[in-house]
């Protein structure tokens, strides 16, 4: 019996992986970025990050290309600190989901990895494959653009990003699908 309870954790371990997310790489719009100084600091601040393998930026569209290691535990709150903490402000961050049969609620919502993601645009979908997603929480994107997804978001999580999870308070990424 207890071999069987033991096989089974296993087996759902397993499960949990193999339906797993990950995301390979983003475009992050920095805002403020005024000369190469600027990117250079951004992108300097960036690489601390263990999770990122590149970071390129491209300064006509004052955008960084992030790569991300594969199988690293990947925290978008992070990217955005140390965007904040060279001085500059997120502007937008479009990420490729690699999902394999995530399934969203009729609410919009998947708990994926621990992550929990609330879809404005996918609810009862099951998603596959490469997913590019925009990620639209406060200080992911311009000031009014968050106004302007707030008025039409319906999530009791939006404005802080935080919410009720299973019981538990929880951070809550908004996405949309490109």
């Amino acid at each position: 019996m207890k071999a069987v309870k033991i096989f089974s954790i296993i087996m759902l371990f397993f499960a949990v992986n193999v339906s797993a997310q990950k995301i390979s790489s983003a475009d992050l719009q920095v805002t403020g970025l005024t000369c190469s100084m600027c990117s250079n600091a951004t992108q300097k601040s960036l690489e601390t990050l263990n999770f990122i393998s590149s970071v390129k930026p491209d300064l006509n569209k004052n955008i960084f290309v992030l790569t991300f290691k594969k199988d690293a535990n990947i925290n978008l709150d992070l990217v955005r600190k140390k965007v904040q903490d060279a001085g500059f402000s997120v502007g937008g961050l479009i990420a490729n989901f690699n999902f394999n049969d995530v399934k969203v609620d009729d609410k919009g919502q998947a708990i994926v990895d621990g992550n929990v993601y609330r879809f404005v645009n996918a609810k009862g979908k099951t998603l596959n494959g490469t997913v590019r997603a925009s990620i639209v929480d406060k200080n992911f994107i311009s000031g009014n653009a968050f106004k302007k997804q707030a008025a039409t978001t319906n999530s009791d999580a939006y404005a802080s990003g935080m919410g009720m999870v299973n019981g538990k308070k929880t951070r809550i990424y908004h996405l949309i699908l490109s």
